[in-house]
């Protein structure tokens, strides 16, 4: 199937035979916008719990069974409107509920989590990093420490200060076995 992973393979065919099913196993070829649009629209007034993502791939499934396997063009199919994730705001903490936030985490794990909190780096990315990816000795505004990993340049630590990361990385080092 055009090169396409077999799990996409596996969810068109579904999702194909799920159109045909709905539509008392019509052939595509009779099918029209009107029978594509409700049908996706199904999906969302029916099975409730169906996503914009999962109404989209139905709704690829469908392109390609059209375009590459029926080998019909129809160019109603591209002008279905395709669901839209919800915008969703971010949640912004206080400074208060930060620190509480930071107080709840084990201390083994405290220094891990205050710097992806302050770089918004991944977890792997923080592992990752060495003592020697740290420099203290710079400072943008007085309290954050530039973290200069090769992969990324130079990061700006924020929310800690170049104090509580030189005693952050001292008290997490204390029992490590450093080489």
């Amino acid at each position: 199937m055009h090169q396409y992973s077999y799990s996409t393979e596996r969810s068109y065919i579904q999702w194909i035979r799920r159109f045909i099913l709905f539509h008392g196993r019509v052939h595509p070829r009779e099918l029209a916008k009107v029978e594509v649009e409700s049908f996706l629209t199904h999906l969302v007034a029916v099975d409730r719990n169906v996503t914009p993502s999962t109404q989209n791939q139905a709704l690829a499934a469908l392109v390609f069974l059209y375009s590459k396997v029926l080998g019909v063009n129809l160019p109603w199919l591209n002008e279905v409107v395709r669901a839209t994730r919800p915008s969703r705001l971010p949640t912004v903490l206080t400074k208060q509920e930060v620190f509480r936030l930071f107080a709840k985490v084990p201390h083994g794990q405290r220094l891990v989590v205050r710097l992806m909190y302050g770089t918004g780096m991944r977890v792997l990315e923080v592992v990752r990093l060495r003592v020697l990816d740290i420099d203290f000795g710079r400072c943008v505004g007085g309290s954050a420490v530039i973290v200069t990993p090769a992969d990324y340049g130079q990061i700006p630590v924020a929310g800690l200060s170049a104090s509580q990361s030189v005693y952050a990385v001292n008290t997490h080092t204390k029992g490590a076995h450093l080489c």
